[in-house]
C-alpha cells in the first residue's frame, strides 16, 4: 500500500478523476437549490453531503460494489424528474414543501426496493434483458444525450443565450484536448482532460472573470439539514412518479457495470457484484431522501472516461473517491472548486463522451445484422433520437407523472430495445435473405 501512495500516476490520475466526478455533481444540488426555494446554507449543506455521500459511494463500489472504476453519482434522470416536479407545484397550486416531501417520501421507498433487488439477486435476472443489441442503442442514445448537455453548457450563458466569448474558449479547449488525446504521447494522453482544466481555467478567469457557482461567502463549517427540500409528505401521484423514476433507472446501472465488461474481459462481472452494487446504492437512496440530495447510481459516461484516459486501474480512481469525500468534510476546499467555469468542464467532459460512440460500435458488432433485422436497432435508435428533438413544452398536454418518462429519448429508446429485443428472435430473422444476396454476389 505504502508503494501506492509514492505513484505519482496514482496522485495524477486520481486528481483527474476528481475533477470529472466533481464537474459532473457539483451543478445538481445547486440548481435543486434554486428550484426550491432553499437558503444559501441549505445549498451549501445539500453540495457539501453530495460531496460526502458521492465519495463514499465511489469507494465503497470500488472496493465491495461492482469493483469497477464508475463514478457514483446524482442521477440525470431523478435530476430532471425533481426538477420537472417543482415546476408542475406552480402549474397546479401545489405548495412545494409538499412537492419535496412527497419527493423524499418516494426517494426512501424507492432506495428500499433497491435494496430489495440487490439482496435477492433479482437484479442479476434483469441484466439478463441487456443484450449487445440493447446495449449499443442505450451507449448511443446516451452518448448523444450527454454531448447535448454539455454542448449547451460550452455556449449558453446563464440568460440561455450564446455567450461568443465562452463558446469561443470552449472551442479552444476542446480542440487542445481532442489534439492531445490524439497526437500526444500516451502520458501526455492519460492526462489531457486534466491538461484542459489546468489551462482552461485560468484562461477563463483572465478573459471572462470568474465566481463562485454558489456566491456568498466561504462556507466555514459544515450544517445538517434534514429533509431540507419539504417535512415527509403524501401526495401519492408524486411518490408513485418519483418510485416509478427509481425502478427505471436501474437501466442504467445496468448499463454501466455491463458496458466495462468489454475492457475487463478477465473479470466480467458476477452476481454478486450486482447484489452489492444495487446494495450501496439502495442505502445511498435512503440518505438521499434525508438529505435532501438527488439519488445516485453509478455513471455510464464513466466508460467515455476510461476510455480517453486509458486510465484502467482502479487505484487512481480510488485516490479521486478520497479527495472528493475530503471535499465534502472541508468546506472551503469544496467551495474553492465552485470557481471552476462550467463551460470548461463541459468542454473537458464533452470530448470524453464522445467515445462513448465507439463502445456503442463495440457491442454493435456482436450482432449479426442483416437487411431485415436491422430494425431491431433501427426502430428503438431512431425513436430515441426524434425524442430528443422535441421540445419539453410540447408534453406539457399529457399528464404530469408520464413527461419525465415520454419525453426522455434515453429512457424510451432503451425501453423500446429492451421489448424488441426480448419478443422475437431476431438472429433467425432474414438470414435466408442474407445468404442468398451473399451468393449472388
Amino acid at each position: 500500500m505504502k508503494k501506492e501512495l509514492t505513484k505519482a500516476d496514482n496522485w495524477l490520475g486520481g486528481l483527474q478523476w476528481l475533477m470529472f466526478i466533481f464537474i459532473n455533481t457539483v451543478v445538481v444540488p445547486i440548481t435543486v437549490g434554486a428550484a426550491y426555494d432553499l437558503t444559501a446554507e441549505q445549498i451549501v449543506s445539500t453540495m457539501q453531503f453530495s460531496f460526502i455521500i458521492g465519495g463514499i459511494g465511489c469507494l465503497l463500489q470500488a472496493i465491495i460494489g461492482h469493483r469497477r472504476p464508475i463514478m457514483d453519482g446524482p442521477s440525470g434522470l431523478w435530476w430532471g424528474v425533481i426538477l420537472a416536479l417543482s415546476s408542475m407545484s406552480a402549474a397546479q397550486g401545489i405548495p412545494l414543501s409538499e412537492v419535496g416531501g412527497s419527493i423524499a417520501v418516494g426517494v426512501i421507498i424507492a432506495g428500499i426496493l433497491t435494496i430489495l433487488i440487490g439482496i435477492t439477486g433479482f437484479g442479476y435476472v434483469l441484466e439478463k434483458l441487456f443484450n449487445p443489441s440493447v446495449m449499443g442503442t442505450f451507449m448511443l442514445l446516451f452518448g448523444v444525450s450527454l454531448c447535448i448537455s454539455f454542448f449547451e453548457g460550452m455556449f449558453i450563458s446563464a440568460e440561455g443565450t450564446i455567450d461568443i466569448g465562452m463558446g469561443l474558449l470552449s472551442i479552444v479547449i476542446v480542440l487542445l484536448v481532442l489534439i492531445l488525446s490524439v497526437k500526444g504521447s500516451k502520458k501526455i494522453a492519460q492526462y489531457s482532460m486534466l491538461i484542459g482544466i489546468i489551462i482552461g481555467w485560468p484562461l477563463f478567469a483572465i478573459l471572462l472573470g470568474s465566481s463562485s457557482q454558489l456566491g456568498g461567502d466561504v462556507p466555514l463549517t459544515l450544517e445538517l439539514f434534514l429533509f431540507p427540500l419539504g417535512e415527509p409528505a403524501w401526495n401519492m401521484g408524486i411518490i408513485i412518479t418519483v418510485v416509478v423514476t427509481g425502478i427505471l433507472n436501474l437501466s442504467k446501472q445496468y448499463g454501466s457495470i455491463k458496458g466495462t465488461d468489454i475492457m475487463y474481459p478477465d473479470q466480467p462481472s458476477t452476481s454478486k457484484d450486482y447484489r452489492n452494487s444495487f446494495v450501496i446504492t439502495g442505502i445511498q437512496s435512503l440518505l438521499s431522501g434525508v438529505l435532501g440530495l438527488v439519488p445516485y447510481s453509478p455513471f455510464v459516461s464513466s466508460i467515455g472516461f476510461i476510455q480517453q484516459t486509458k486510465i484502467y486501474e482502479r487505484m487512481p480512481f480510488i485516490f479521486g473517491s478520497v479527495m472528493f469525500f475530503i471535499m465534502g468534510i472541508i468546506p472551503p476546499v469544496g467551495y474553492f472548486f465552485t470557481l471552476l467555469p462550467l463551460s470548461i468542464g463541459s468542454a473537458v467532459l464533452f470530448v470524453s463522451y464522445v467515445t462513448l460512440f465507439g463502445s456503442a460500435l463495440e457491442w454493435y458488432e456482436k450482432v449479426s445484422f442483416n437487411s431485415t433485422n436491422v430494425y431491431r436497432a433501427a426502430i428503438p435508435l431512431f425513436i430515441g433520437l426524434v425524442l430528443f428533438a422535441i421540445p419539453g413544452s410540447a408534453w406539457s398536454t399529457l399528464p404530469q407523472f408520464a413527461q419525465p418518462l415520454l419525453s426522455s429519448g434515453l429512457l424510451m429508446g432503451t425501453i423500446i430495445a429492451i421489448i424488441v429485443e426480448n419478443t422475437m428472435n431476431w438472429d433467425k430473422i432474414g438470414i435466408e435473405d442474407s445468404a442468398n444476396v451473399q451468393k449472388n454476389v
